[in-house]
């Protein structure tokens, strides 16, 4: 499958979470297997071969990670909501573009001086992937990377992130 039709596949759901936000839902194109290794190569040929860590942001990023570390050999660890970890290495509290969110990464699973690249499915304002970059530089990582499926520019996520290179595989 084409990575262009792979990515059609992704929808768009007004006023979810709440009025005026435009949601982009990526369940069709996690639906379709063709779609879904698609995009899991793409991230995989963009990626920084020295990443020893992919650090997987809740919950999407999860799938997208999980596949992508399972094809490249490589270990990952999740970026969580609170209250989901016997143990926290770190915890942060970001602004999103509709309220307040909480992560917290699991204490143990990143060794200070590792590599590693954050994975999620959308950067939108951006304050998601700063924060588990903020999280990750706590603990004495160093991120290579953001790799997302989708970019929401008009929003200015990568802003948020002027040290760390984004890779997006379609930006709108």
């Amino acid at each position: 499958m084409r990575l262009a039709d792979a990515l059609d596949l992704i929808g768009e759901v007004p006023d979810f979470p709440e009025p005026g936000v435009l949601f982009r839902d990526l369940t069709p194109l996690f639906g379709t297997a063709a779609a879904f290794a698609t995009v899991v190569d793409a991230l995989g040929a963009r990626l920084d071969p020295e990443v020893e860590v992919l650090a997987a942001v809740e919950s999407r990023g999860f799938l997208l990670a999980a596949a992508l570390g399972y094809a490249r050999g490589i270990g990952v660890t999740l970026v969580r909501k609170p209250g989901k970890l016997p143990s926290v290495a770190s915890r942060i509290d970001y602004q999103l573009e509709y309220g307040t969110e909480t992560l917290e990464l699991p204490a143990g699973t990143v060794r200070p001086g590792a590599r590693v690249a954050v994975i999620d499915d959308v950067l939108a304002t951006g304050g998601t992937a700063a924060a588990a970059c903020a999280l990750l530089d706590r603990v004495g990582a160093a991120v290579t990377e953001v790799a997302v499926v989708l970019e929401l520019a008009e929003l200015g996520g990568r802003k948020q992130l002027p040290d760390v290179p984004v890779h997006a595989l379609r930006t709108s």
